[in-house]
Formats: C-alpha cells, sequence, structure tokens
C-alpha cells in the first residue's frame, strides 16, 4: 500500500462526510452532503476507474439520501463498482437490495446479470465443495428464464454450460475416487448422476464407461452392457466406447439394449 493511495483514500473518505469519532465518542458522526456532490463523486471514481471509492461514495448516496431518484441509480452503480474490487458479496446485496425495491426497473435484467456473474466468478475447482457453483447455476438459470432474448441471456447460457460441466466434473470426480477404494455402489450413483442431470456435458462418454465398469463389478452385467451400448450409438468413435467394448469382450460379453433399464428411459434406441 503506497502513501499515496493511502492519502488519496483518506481524503476521499472525508469528502464523503466521515468523521472520525474522538477519545471522548465513540459514536461516528456523519456530515450530510448533497446528493449530487456524493453521486458525482461516485462517477468521477467510476470514470478513473478508483472503484473501492466509487462504491464508498454511491453507498453514501443511498444511506444519506434514501428515498431520492439519486439513490436508486447509485444503488446498482455500488453494486457494480463492490463487483469491480472484487467484493463480490457486497455486490450480490447491493443489486439484490435494488431488486427488492425496483423490481419492475428496465435495469433489473442487469442487476439478475451482476449477481450471477458474481456468483459464477467464485466457482472453485473441482477438489472443492460445490455450494458456489450451485448458486451459479441457479442464478445464471433465473437470468435465461427472465430474460430469455436479452444479451444477458445469452452470455448467461455460456456460462451456464461451463457451470454445468464444472458440476459434473465434480461427480466424476467423486465417482472414480469411490472406484478406487471398490466402493462400486456408490460410485454409479455419481455416475449416473452425471448421465441423468449433466446429460450434454463433455463428462457423459465417460460417466457411461464408468457405469460400464462398475456394474460389470457389481455382477450387474444386463446393466453393462446396456451402458456399453448406449455409449456405442452415441459416442461410436469415442475411446471411451472402445474401453468398455473391450472390458465386455474380455468377458465374453457385447453391448447389448435391454428392455426396462432406466438408461433406456433416457436414451431410447
Amino acid at each position: 500500500m503506497t502513501a499515496k493511495w493511502l492519502k488519496n483514500t483518506v481524503l476521499g473518505i472525508s469528502m464523503l462526510g466521515v468523521v472520525a469519532c474522538s477519545s471522548k465518542d465513540s459514536e461516528d458522526r456523519y456530515v450530510a452532503r448533497d446528493v449530487e456532490v456524493l453521486y458525482n463523486l461516485g462517477q468521477d471514481n467510476l470514470e478513473k476507474e478508483n472503484f473501492l471509492m466509487a462504491a464508498l461514495a454511491f453507498d453514501e448516496v443511498e444511506r444519506q439520501h434514501p428515498y431520492s431518484v439519486w439513490a436508486r441509480r447509485a444503488q446498482l452503480m455500488a453494486a457494480y463498482s463492490h463487483y469491480m474490487t472484487n467484493n463480490y458479496d457486497d455486490a450480490v446485496l447491493a443489486a439484490e437490495r435494488f431488486l427488492q425495491l425496483h423490481p419492475g426497473n428496465r435495469s433489473a435484467p442487469y442487476a439478475y446479470y451482476l449477481i450471477a456473474i458474481s456468483h459464477y466468478e467464485q466457482i472453485s475447482d473441482i477438489g472443492r465443495d460445490q455450494s458456489q457453483t450451485l448458486r451459479a447455476q441457479n442464478s445464471l438459470t433465473e437470468v435465461i428464464r427472465r430474460y430469455p432474448d436479452s444479451e444477458y441471456a445469452r452470455d448467461a447460457k455460456l456460462k451456464l454450460d461451463l457451470t454445468l460441466d464444472h458440476l459434473a466434473g465434480k461427480d466424476m470426480e467423486v465417482g472414480r475416487f469411490y472406484m478406487k477404494r471398490q466402493e462400486y455402489l456408490a460410485a454409479t450413483l455419481r455416475f449416473r448422476n452425471v448421465i441423468e442431470n449433466y446429460q450434454t456435458t463433455s463428462h457423459t462418454p465417460e460417466a457411461l464407461h464408468r457405469l460400464a465398469e462398475s456394474y460389470m463389478a457389481l455382477g450387474i452385467y444386463d446393466e453393462a452392457k446396456m451402458a456399453a451400448a448406449v455409449l456405442g450409438h452415441n459416442y461410436p468413435g469415442s475411446k471411451w466406447y472402445r474401453y468398455s467394448f473391450a472390458l465386455l469382450n474380455g468377458q465374453n460379453m457385447r453391448p447389448e439394449g435391454k428392455s426396462g433399464s432406466w438408461l433406456g428411459k433416457l436414451w431410447p434406441f
């Protein structure tokens, strides 16, 4: 942290009207400022990419002038400023507050989108808890559902595909872990979840092969044949189909469809 940055920050905060408390008084006192002054301060800092100071100024607009037209504008500008400083929690809170107070505002689509990308940019690697990924999935889906023809929906669809692929990857990682421990029933549940809920992701061919492997280990040969048959029908050139075919062939079996299989309901052929 440079001395210049610290000086500018202190000056900016003082312009917002924050007065430090004295030794005799533990409460902060705030000097009221004209709403235009505060809002313009936020705008000026936003243009200069001083996003932290912009967020402070816009938050102060809402705090000092909560019922003004400027406050409505400032809420969304504050959300954006917080987002640009990677302060995602405050960005989400500000955008949600805007939507609660102004659900029909023309800027509502952007507020929903800002919430979605704030969650999306916090997605962690598949080795970690995926609760944030689920939030991203839900908020991206909400953007698409509410504003299907908007520019925000187009970008949300791309991000949703990546989010679903991420969630499928997590299930694959856990499923492979169970296989190494020879807990094949638990493994099949993970691979089945990929097939049922993330069927369009890049993990589907491997999930079908791992199902064939797990069912073979459990002695459920009809389902193993069915998994290999579905794999061969939909991904005939995949290396995973070659692996499944070789696995069955080594036991004098071949991929074969079976009526009544849960896989057949998803992929009738």
